[in-house]
């Protein structure tokens, strides 16, 4: 089939451009639902959002098609799908930008731009791939708490910061809280927000922290940065 054919009748389309239309966006939208399915490290899949995305690019190449290059089209449909009020919340970022990759396919080859809708799509699912396989992956985003006890004016308190910058990639202090009970009245309780060159190496650190003299560490805990909420 040739494209340019179809390219140039978004007045007046035919049924075969009506279709090819619709199985060209169906196919991106499995594709784009594919590389999410794949590039997310969510263990319990939304199965609604995935079929969302699939659904959507043909809705959006279904009503830019019917909207064509009337402008009484598109405000009779603005105002039409204005009265549908979307209530859900998409928390997270990356699923946001999954859910217009799917919209853009739709709308492009909705105006019959199905070179650019194939392209685009390609594009994108690739650079997913590669953006999860790369450093940047959510794979590596475990962030850690650690909370340690130790008297105040510690001396070797550098020394405690020596074996963070050692095991941390990246760590920062949270707070730190004086006590004023008699008990623990020349106490100092630090929290650090942790994270780890390598996950599995939370052990190690804490026996490096413990071999410290009047240190006690009371914690560390370990949950993920990447929710990957709906």
């Amino acid at each position: 089939m040739d494209l340019s054919s179809l390219q140039y009748n978004s007045e007046n389309p035919t049924l075969t451009s009506c279709v090819f239309t619709v199985l060209c966006s169906l196919i991106l939208g499995i594709l784009i639902a594919f590389t999410y399915d794949k590039t997310s490290r969510q263990v319990n899949r939304p199965n609604h959002f995935i079929q969302a995305m699939v659904l959507i690019t043909i809705v959006a190449a279904t009503i830019i098609q019917a909207i064509g290059d009337s402008v009484a089209r598109g405000l009779g449909m603005l105002g039409a799908l204005s009265i549908i009020r979307f209530r859900t919340t998409v928390r997270d970022a990356r699923n946001v930008v999954f859910m217009f990759g799917s919209i853009a396919a739709g709308i492009a080859c909705g105006v019959f731009g199905f070179v650019i809708a194939i392209v685009g799509t390609l594009c994108f699912c690739l650079t997913a791939f590669l953006l999860y396989f790369s450093s940047f992956s959510p794979s590596k985003s475990l962030v850690g708490h650690l909370k340690i006890e130790l008297p105040r004016d510690y001396e070797d308190f550098p020394e405690i910061e020596k074996q963070l910058d050692f095991f941390c990639e990246k760590y920062a202090l949270v707070s730190y809280k004086v006590f004023t009970s008699t008990k623990k009245r020349y106490l100092y309780l630090y929290e650090y927000r942790v994270k780890l060159h390598n996950s599995h190496q939370g052990g190690e650190l804490i026996d490096a922290l413990m071999n410290f003299q009047d240190v006690k560490v009371l914690g560390l805990n370990f949950v993920s940065n990447d929710k990957d909420e709906i």
